[in-house]
């Protein structure tokens, strides 16, 4: 017993340790891309590390800021115009939205994003991070946007500082080149960030450093509580709060298959909310379970949260007793780490099987990839799925057929001979083959203005589907079509749900409930009783 709780524990410090190697790194890099500063990067990290560790799941999941929270809020920031009160009472109202998110079934619905949509999130939030830390690169200021970016290289090629792009490109080759093996027991990351700052310190190199990073605790920023603000603010925080929500569950996500395990979104959810608000009353940088950093513990030997309890902790000790080569790092080498970063966030696995990808497939994804990359990537996400949900009807919608046939037989046959100047007049049956839903039910509509010739239409409806509000919208539509050219309608429907569904909706009443059955063939019966009297 005494030995599997150390193993136990070894692995969730090896887990903890490893994790924090990775994050140093990466806090300080994304506090300074957002504006709020490195300081406030490695306390985010630490605070909401700690909280959403004890308050969250069994899982270890190790959170901070990521790629995608880091360009959000780099946005927010830019639009609040680096206002730090306004940007605390953003991340305070998306902490909230996040718990009361937590409260409804909106968790469980992450797993239903296609992978398109994610996919081309992913593309659009890692080449922005790339471009965006060109000019830092290069030894100039970031700028807001990837388009003024892209718009400025060249003059930031011509006005380059040659220190800069010299410390730079050693720290990308360390960091796209050091051996796996090395890799494995200590991350590229954090071995460029001590080299190419110990290295710009000895050779004396002229560049932009963080400076200054606070070892206090963050003291309370007091955020504005006036009703314009929270309501002005609103947009930002509803954004932030769908990209620490999204990515935190999606981390939860990948965390379960490498566990073999389930973890509880809600709780991840709620925990999230939490640690967020002590992120944000504090002035640090908020964020979400961390996919990269959580994979790291549990490739490590973590298998308990209690690995995202010892990574903040081993952060206060490296932040407490090496502030002062932190204020050293240049900002040419944090920006080679996030280049680095935002690479591996590219879906390198779609591209390679990208001309075998499904035309709609691809529409979705370079739609959301665009537009994440240059104009708003919630609008990104949120026209993603909306197209490919769009796309998925129209599939579905195709495959949805009338399929009718006229019924002749001995008995109404001399009824019919004298229907000959107008041959619609008969009994039809009409089978809906495929779903009846919003996106196959105005398709379907259309086609029966070429039944308004039969005196009774037996529509049958095999399915077990309930219907959808357009469905039993179009089917009213249907019958109102059918009853203005004298068109009894005839239902077959063999699903008591769906009976029910439609009883609810008066449907039945407007046909009449005598004109409903179960089976097609007393429908036939029927309808040829009703011809036989409406000829005599």
């Amino acid at each position: 017993m005494l030995s599997t709780k150390l193993r136990i524990f070894a692995g969730d410090l090896f887990g903890g340790i490893n994790s924090a190697i990775i994050t140093l790194p990466q806090a300080l890099a994304f506090g300074v891309a957002t504006g709020f500063g490195a300081g406030a990067g490695i306390w985010g990290a630490i605070i909401l590390c700690f909280v959403a560790g004890m308050l969250g799941p069994k899982v270890p999941l190790i959170s901070g800021t990521t790629g995608p929270v880091a360009i959000v809020v780099a946005s927010a920031m830019i639009a609040l115009k680096n206002d730090i009160h306004a940007a605390v009472t953003v991340m305070l109202m998306a902490a909230l939205f996040q718990i009361v998110a937590s409260l409804t079934n909106i968790p469980g619905l992450v797993k239903y994003i296609p992978y398109p949509v994610i996919s081309g999130f992913m593309n659009g939030v890692g080449i922005i991070i790339i471009i965006l830390q060109l000019n830092p690169l290069m030894g100039h200021k970031a700028l807001p946007s990837t388009v003024d970016t892209v718009l400025s290289l060249h003059q930031s090629i011509l006005s380059l500082n040659h220190s800069a792009i010299f410390i730079g490109i050693i720290t990308l080759i360390i960091v796209f080149f050091t051996p796996k093996i090395i890799n494995k027991y200590l991350p590229s990351q954090i071995i460029a960030l001590i080299f190419c700052t110990w290295l710009s310190v000895k050779l004396g190199l002229n560049l932009d450093r963080i400076s200054e990073v606070s070892v206090s605790f963050p003291s309370l920023v007091k955020p504005y509580l006036d009703f314009n603000h929270i309501i002005s603010y609103m947009p930002y925080a509803l954004t932030i709060a769908v990209v620490f929500s999204a990515e935190s569950m999606l981390t939860g996500l990948v965390a379960d298959s490498l566990t073999k395990s389930r973890h509880n979104p809600k709780h991840l959810l709620a925990a999230q909310g939490v640690g967020n608000i002590f992120c944000a009353v504090t002035g640090s940088l908020g964020g979400s379970a961390a996919t990269m950093r959580s994979v790291a513990a549990l490739n490590a030997g973590a298998t308990t949260k209690m690995s995202a309890v010892i990574n903040p902790l081993l952060l206060v000790i490296l932040l407490f007793k090496f502030s002062g080569f932190v204020a050293q790092i240049p900002l040419a080498v944090l920006a080679a780490i996030l280049i680095k970063i935002g690479y591996d966030i590219i879906d390198v696995k779609l591209l390679k099987v990208l001309k075998y990808a499904p035309k709609d497939d691809l529409y979705v994804l370079f739609t959301v990839f665009l537009l994440t990359v240059f104009y708003n990537l919630i609008f990104a996400v949120g026209v993603g799925i909306t197209l490919a949900a769009l796309l998925y009807a129209k599939r579905v919608a195709d495959k949805a057929k009338l399929v009718h046939k006229p019924v002749y037989d001995t008995n109404i046959m001399e009824y019919e001979k004298t229907l000959e100047s107008d041959f619609h007049h008969k009994i039809r049956v009409v089978h809906i083959s495929g779903q009846f839903f919003f996106g196959s039910a105005t398709q379907l509509i259309s086609k029966f203005e070429d039944m308004l010739g039969t005196k009774y239409l037996i529509l049958n409806y095999e399915s077990d589907d309930l219907l959808d509000i357009s469905a039993i919208f179009a089917l009213e539509d249907i019958i109102l079509r059918l009853k203005s050219q004298d068109v009894e309608m005839l239902l077959v429907i063999k699903n008591d749900d769906v009976l029910k569904q439609l009883k609810e909706h008066n449907i039945l009443s407007q046909i009449g409930e005598n004109c409903t059955f179960f089976e097609e063939m007393p429908a036939i019966e029927y309808a040829k009783e009703l011809l036989k009297k409406d000829k005599n």
